[in-house]
């Protein structure tokens, strides 16, 4: 198994254990959560540098970290969706 293979599977574990702290208020406001218009500006922004290949050393790292904390939070309000599905456990 790969580093990068067991890293992510490490991740969904602990991303599992904080799911199942969950209450259906906390999912519900979890699946709801929107991104910031700032931030979602500032991703337009290193988006359409990154495509012109443009980014700074520094960009380059904010725009990794922004995206890597995008699927984070993603991965998050699937498990959440996933909580509230019906038979899903309480």
């Amino acid at each position: 198994m790969k580093s990068s293979e067991r890293s992510a599977g490490l991740l969904d574990r602990i991303l599992n254990s904080v799911s199942e702290c969950f209450t259906a208020e906390t999912a519900r406001a979890l699946i709801e959560l929107r991104q910031d218009k700032q931030v979602r500006r500032r991703m337009e922004q290193l988006g359409t540098k990154a495509s012109a290949g443009r980014l700074t050393p520094g960009e380059a790292r904010e725009y990794q970290t922004l995206i890597e904390v995008g699927d984070l939070v993603a991965t998050l309000q699937l498990k959440a969706r996933r909580r509230l599905a019906p038979g899903a456990p309480a």
